[in-house]
This record gives structure tokens, sequence and C-alpha cells, in this order.
């Protein structure tokens, strides 16, 4: 077994776990999370506040996490180099963290009316039913992020509550997929070179938000090229590619006791029932600067 991770058979009223369900319904909640990080009216809330620039993306991610200093904002993101998340210090002089949180529902609710998110009242009640149980049965044991999100009161905005309970959701992936990347021994940057080379992150967009040098960008290549991960080009090489998988899955066998509340059928609905957001993102053209499976945070 795994470190940290449950049995690949968790089991629900419909049998064990689905690994490729759990994989579609992480994809599905990344991709209605994401938008917060590439609309305007973020950057719009963020000036309210007197904030601009990449700090505002390291506050209204850790506001929920309360007046905490860059370093532990630094640990709970995992791939970030110090020098990017050191420009966040003083965040919290301009206005507290619950100030960060409202302004991020805010955003949150401005934008997904702006691109026209439709979900029926009926199909939101629905998605609450499904989500609600999974965000309140979880294990939050060494889910910094998502126990921090899961605190959080939910806003009185119904589409917009429903939002913060998908960002509980990516939040625990995400955690999880740090113990993961942990485990396997890729460090902060190595994992981000792995990323980009696999093509699921473009690397310009990854070296300007994470901000590793350049000796430490051909450092963690190296220790790639050493495993066998990447070629003497930085290009990945078949090992690197299923490497990448078996974290990817690993993950998922993690997840398999988050959603086990709602059980297989649970998680198709679900994932159907959210997917208006990130369509109307994509159909406004919110995700053009990024190729492929959407997975900025």
């Amino acid at each position: 077994m795994h470190l940290n991770a449950p049995p690949r058979s968790a089991r629900t009223g419909d049998g064990p776990m689905d690994l490729n369900a759990v994989r579609d319904v992480s994809r599905a909640i990344s991709a209605a999370h994401l938008f917060i990080y590439l609309v305007p009216e973020t950057a719009e809330e963020a000036a309210e506040l007197g904030v601009t620039g990449g700090p505002t993306y390291l506050a209204f991610r850790s506001a929920a996490m309360g007046a905490v200093p860059w370093q532990v904002t630094l640990a709970a993101f995992y791939n970030f180099s110090p020098r990017a998340v050191r420009a966040m210090a003083g965040v919290w002089d301009a206005a507290p963290p619950e100030r960060w949180q409202a302004a991020r529902f805010q955003a949150a609710g401005r934008a997904m009316r702006r691109v026209d998110v439709h979900l029926t009242d009926d199909h939101l009640a629905e998605a609450r039913s499904l989500i609600d149980p999974v965000v309140a049965g979880a294990d939050y044991a060494g889910k910094v992020l998502a126990a921090a999100n899961a605190s959080v009161a939910l806003p009185l905005d119904p589409l917009v509550a429903l939002w913060q309970q998908i960002t509980v959701a990516r939040e625990w992936r995400g955690d999880a997929h740090l113990v993961v990347l942990a485990h396997n021994g890729l460090g902060p940057c190595d994992c981000l070179v792995l990323h980009t080379a696999t093509g699921r992150l473009p690397t310009a967009l990854a070296r300007a938000t994470r901000q590793w040098d350049d000796e430490e960008w051909n450092a963690a290549t190296a220790r790639l090229v050493a495993r066998g991960w990447l070629d003497s080009h930085g290009m990945v090489t078949d090992a690197g590619r299923a490497a990448r998988e078996r974290i990817e899955v690993e993950t998922d066998e993690h997840c398999t006791a988050l959603w086990a509340p709602i059980g297989n059928a649970g998680v198709r609905r679900f994932t159907s029932l959210i997917a208006p957001i990130a369509n109307a993102f994509t159909a406004a053209g919110t995700f053009q600067a990024v190729r492929g499976q959407p997975d900025l945070a």
C-alpha cells in the first residue's frame, strides 16, 4: 500500500470506487475552480484592497488559513520558490484575510455571472446534496489547505457556496498529491520540471509564476535526467511519463476515500452537474493561455 493512501478497494454502496470516476471528478473540480486565478474580476477585487500583481494569487488562495506568515503559504503551496512567495509579505497589512476571502467570493460570483454559468436551482440543490457529505465526511489529517477552506463560512450566494465546496475538494486532492510527490522523492522544483516536460503546463508560465531561477531549474532537470525520467535534452522519457502517471494514479487511490460517501454513481452525477461552470469559462476564452488540462494551482 502507498504511504498514507487508503486501500484501493475503498467501498461504497455501489461497490469499490472506480478510479476512472475519481480521475474524472478530479478533472472536473479542477476545471470548475481554476477560473478564479485567470479572470479580471479577481485582479479588480484585489486592487480594491490595495494589492496588485503576483501577491494577489498568494493572498487569495491562502486567505482561508488566516494571517499566516509567507513561510506557511510556501509550505502549503509546495512547488513555488521562496522568492515567489516572499512577495506576499505585507498583504495582511493591506487587508485582513477575512476581507481577502470575502473579495474572492465576490470575484467568483461576478465572474460566473459575467460568463453566464447556468445552473438551475434544482441542479444547485442536487450538486450540494452530493458535495456536502463529501466535505463533511472528509479526513483532513495532513490536508492543510482543504481543512482551511472547509472552515470558511459559506456565502449566501448559492452558486458561490457551491464553488467554495468545490474548492475544498480541489484543495483536498492537491494536499493528497503533495504527500504522493514527497513519497516519490519529487521536491518542489523537480515536480514542476517534470510536470512541464509532460506538456501539462507551459514552461514559460511555470517559470514566471513559481520563479525558480536557472540554476535551480537546471539542477532539478539534472536530478530527473539521473533518474531516467528526462533525457539529456530535458525531454520526458517513457519512464518519466510512466512515473508521472503512476503518481496521478496513487493520488487517485488516495482520493477514493474522499468520494466514497456518495459512491460511483454520485461521483459521476456530480461531475456532470458542475460541468457548466468550466464550459462557460471555456466558451468565454478564459483558459486559452493554458494548454491541456487546467492545473495551475
